[in-house]
């Protein structure tokens, strides 16, 4: 579970940082020492769900007082109303496209009531058999609710347009000079699709430019105020600018895949702009929240009541064989660069509190006892993190924590370092999983970390908490 092991410097890179003791966050870094000044950045307008919600609650409601009989029950209504929504924000209904159409949705929007409308007469059938509904009425609710959605939703998106067309968003173009100004010219020359590109993000100019090229992070940071940036548009493989890109999503900005050449993008998400297809870019991560919590406490607090009786057992073993003193604190750096006190057996007691700090690991030191030893290798030394994730100051899965010394020197040699503290640390995660403990790559690590937050969901932290105990199983050391 842990992140440390030998005496040997991460991913066998040299252990020479210097003596000093670093205690801060460094400032975020993106792409090639691009950094974004500190500040406080406005977040994206959202498009709001609630204009083609209040158009179901009517449809529904016309729908339910044009028939006669149960269909115009409030509970029947009701139950109408939750299903259409329910299906219609499962397909992503309410998050319109960026230049949304109706006849685009319009097959989507007519299946799914009529889906509903079919459930719900099963339901009366099995349930009430004398109201059942006849098809006369089922065919009449399917089509009055049909044609009332769809009037609706073409109102509110022709107004949608109509704001976009007169006021276009903002938007950086950021990929090599060259293709970022003819994609930015194409998207100038048709207004109508609610971009306006203002800027091109680029290592250097190509001499023929039409918009400013943006080359340091205080260029593009007075752009983004200037501006009112709200969208980016990517010309090239989002890999190669990952970090910049994650600063771009943490300022506020929506981030869009554009395929210059041709029409490549297939599936869910694909749209097309000014002739170009592009798709969304979701870097910034997923928000995780109560459920991911609510997980935490009922894990560990379950493992902690069925746990504690060993844990006196390890701490009684650990007092007699080495001494006063059971429990290590040591200073951690959990989200947004907080830091707190995470909490292990002691197994190893290091010569000052320097080096406590600064040195990279002590497993398999031979001065451990061992107990110390097995303690480690099976990484039950963990267990008492199981307090820290109670409390809130981890996770049961993220990013594994590291000491305010590494944070600050492996942040400046590891692009995507400072990125893995958007998301609470964790006693274990994906880099984990997948044999990234001990002496191994801190780049691989970053990797694997970053992608872990970026497609963050609760199936994917069950599945990590299974295989960490799988892997407990057959320990391999820590």
């Amino acid at each position: 579970m842990t992140a440390e092991s030998t005496v040997p410097s991460p991913g066998g890179q040299p252990r020479e940082y210097g003596s000093s003791s670093v205690s801060v966050m460094p400032s975020r870094e993106t792409d090639g020492g691009f950094r974004f000044p500190a500040g406080q950045r406005n977040p994206a307008r959202r498009v709001s769900w609630l204009p083609l919600a209040a158009v179901d609650a009517v449809a529904a409601l016309a729908a339910g007082q044009t028939l006669a009989g149960i269909e115009r029950h409030p509970l029947f209504v009701a139950a109408l109303l939750l299903g259409v929504i329910s299906l219609n924000t499962r397909a992503a209904l309410y998050r319109p496209a960026p230049l949304p159409a109706l006849l685009d949705e319009l097959p989507a929007v007519c299946a799914r009531i009529a889906v509903t409308w079919c459930a719900l007469a099963a339901a009366c059938a099995a349930l009430a058999p004398d109201e059942a509904l006849s098809a006369r009425a089922l065919a009449l609710g399917c089509a009055v609710q049909s044609l009332t959605s769809c009037a609706g939703r073409g109102a509110v998106h022709w107004r949608r347009r109509r704001a976009l067309t007169h006021h276009p968003g903002a938007a950086l173009v950021v990929g090599p000079a060259g293709t970022a100004q003819r994609v930015a010219a194409a998207f100038l020359r048709h207004p109508g699709c609610g971009v306006r590109p203002v800027g091109v993000v680029s290592d250097r100019p190509t001499g023929l430019d039409v918009l400013p090229v943006l080359t340091t992070g205080e260029e593009v940071q007075r752009a983004l105020i200037q501006n009112g940036v709200r969208a980016v548009l990517v010309v090239e493989p989002p890999s190669r600018r990952g970090p910049m890109l994650r600063a771009l999503a943490l300022a506020g900005c929506e981030l869009w895949e554009v395929d210059p050449d041709c029409p490549s993008y297939e599936g869910q998400g694909r749209h097309t702009l000014a002739g170009f297809a592009c798709r969304p870019l979701a870097i910034g991560g997923r928000r995780a929240g109560f459920g991911k919590r609510l997980l935490d406490v009922a894990v560990s607090g379950t493992l902690l009541l069925l746990s504690g009786p060993l844990l006196l057992v390890f701490a009684a073993v650990l007092r007699l064989t080495d001494g006063p003193g059971v429990v290590f604190r040591q200073e951690r750096i959990g989200k947004d660069g907080r830091p707190f006190t995470l909490l292990k057996f002691r197994t190893h007691r290091p010569v000052d509190a320097h080096e406590a700090a600064t040195r990279w690991s002590v497993a398999g030191e031979q001065e451990m006892s061992r107990f110390c030893r097995f303690l480690r290798r099976t990484s039950l030394d963990e267990l008492l993190q199981l307090l820290n994730v109670l409390w809130g100051d981890m996770s049961l899965v993220g990013p594994r924590p590291e000491r305010p010394y590494f944070v600050a020197k492996f942040s400046q040699t590891y692009p995507g370092y400072a990125a893995r503290h958007r998301m609470q640390t964790g006693i274990t995660g994906l880099a984990q999983v997948h044999g990234l403990r001990g002496d191994t790559s801190i780049e691989d690590r970053c990797r694997f970390d970053n992608a872990y937050i970026d497609n963050w969901s609760m199936w994917q932290d069950i599945c990590i908490l299974l295989r960490t105990a799988a892997a407990l199983v057959r320990p391999t050391g820590s």
